[in-house]
């Protein structure tokens, strides 16, 4: 922070600042410096390591993305695993289906308490639903190790540095599909394309390798400038992506969901690519 400027630290030939009015908190967890503070334009902001990873104002077209289009493509996900996600915004949407369990693998313990401390509109009171079974340790490890089995599985992580780069294997990915049931989803963040195009690339590349049906869509998200956000898409069944624009309309009735960016017509779009990064896909 500088004279009341949050300037990430992101890339290294391109720079964006927040002013914030307020800091609500500045320190350290077990694992990475962590800052929350006040922007009159996009509410409270966390930054972690110096780079920004939610706020409050646009947190939908994040969370509302990388947590509905594989849940309700799958239509019936029971238990879905969520690897990260310590502010609590994808388990607050994936608890809006009717499912039987969401674990929770999130390494930072400090983040999750943070995040409920500050920035409470994010998880909701979702860490205190019944079906919500939240571990502290370590993604690489639980699905190395672990002998459960997942409908979805959605991996929120950082970028490729720090806590988070270890998230981004081949090894990690091919532990996944073994924990995916036959018609098993992996959905996971995988950057900015304009500016991390390499790293949507080898997103794709790993899924390929371990997934009948791989695949990169997008969502735009304001606080991640420069332009449209990459998720990647590995599915060991081709059905769920196809599924017709009116039965994803029925299933979102049916749920009763209420979102802001999510909708049919968007779940049935986002797969659709600009020029640019369709090519990565070569």
């Amino acid at each position: 922070m500088s004279k009341n400027w949050f300037s990430e630290k992101l890339y290294s030939d391109f720079k964006q600042a927040f002013k914030s009015t307020k800091i609500l908190f500045q320190g350290r967890t077990n694992f990475q410096d962590i800052v929350i503070f006040e922007n009159n334009k996009f509410g409270r902001v966390l930054a972690l390591d110096g780079v920004i990873q939610t706020t409050e104002a646009d947190e939908f077209c994040y969370h509302e993305m990388i947590t509905h289009v594989p849940m309700v493509a799958h239509g019936k996900a029971e238990n879905i695993l969520i690897i990260g996600g310590g502010d609590g915004g994808v388990l607050r949407e994936a608890l809006k289906h009717s499912i039987k369990r969401a674990t929770m693998i999130e390494l930072d313990e400090g983040v999750v308490r943070l995040c409920e401390e500050y920035m409470p509109t994010l998880s909701a009171g979702a860490f205190k639903d019944p079906r919500t079974d939240l571990r502290f340790m370590d993604g690489i490890k639980f699905v190395e190790e672990s002998k459960e089995s997942f409908d979805v599985i959605i991996v929120d992580s950082t970028d490729p540095m720090g806590p988070g780069e270890v998230l981004f294997t081949d090894k990690f990915y091919k532990d996944c599909a073994r924990r995916l049931t036959d018609r098993g989803i992996l959905v996971t963040q995988s950057g900015v394309v304009w500016m991390q195009a390499e790293e949507a690339k080898a997103t794709y590349q790993r899924l390929i390798k371990f997934f009948p049906d791989a695949d990169l869509y997008v969502t735009q998200v304001p606080t991640y400038a420069a332009g449209l956000m990459a998720l990647g898409w590995g599915c060991k069944d081709p059905g769920p992506k196809r599924t017709k624009k009116k039965i994803v309309r029925e299933r979102i009735s049916q749920l009763g969901l209420k979102t802001r960016y999510y909708n049919a017509e968007v779940h049935t779009s986002c797969f659709a690519l600009p020029g640019y990064i369709e090519t990565l896909k070569d």
